[in-house]
């Protein structure tokens, strides 16, 4: 989904890549497309992040779409629980630097957006170190400043098409 919509995958300084993974053609009937979430090119290279941007009252992020649902375009169970969770509850996933190796797990972060705003519980990681496999839905690495929220979020927010819209900017804050 990030090259559809331009996004860049680039870190701020103190963030820098990490590496990069090589991309593989996902096998027939792999990369769950749901929510317009791009498949992993043959050959094309992926920038991988261990990092994300400092945490801070009002941290800046891109906010994307996931389903965190069995068969859903998420790939597998979240990491926190191993669990599979309903896209009705507002949920997310971090990118891994900001997802720390679980400290967030169960937490719950405001997520603000022209005016509105939503608490939202963490569950899951958003790869920023690999992708590109069957365990990431053959999906490449997340970049280092994303927030990938369950429907519910969006809709609380005041948007109830996301897939119209493909990702907003957003501020997030711990609460």
């Amino acid at each position: 989904m990030f090259q559809r919509l331009g996004l860049p995958n680039l870190g701020p300084v103190g963030c820098r890549p990490s590496g990069t993974i090589t991309g593989k053609t996902p096998p027939p009937g792999q990369c769950n497309q749901e929510n317009d979430s791009d498949c992993c090119k043959a050959g094309e290279k992926y920038k991988t992040y261990k990092c994300s941007p400092s945490i801070t009252s009002e941290t800046r992020a891109t906010l994307t779409i996931n389903s965190f649902e069995k068969g859903g375009d998420g790939g597998g169970p979240s990491e926190c629980d191993d669990n599979y969770h309903s896209n009705s509850i507002p949920i997310v996933a971090l990118s891994t630097g900001w997802y720390d190796g679980g400290s967030r797990c169960f937490n719950n972060i405001t997520v603000r957006y022209n005016g509105r705003s939503v608490q939202a519980m963490v569950v899951d990681e958003c790869d920023s170190t690999m992708g590109c496999d069957d365990d990431h839905d053959y999906q490449p690495p997340c970049p280092n400043n994303i927030v990938d929220g369950s429907k519910a979020v969006w809709e609380a927010l005041g948007i109830s098409d996301p897939d119209d819209v493909g990702s907003i900017e957003i501020t997030w804050s711990e609460d």
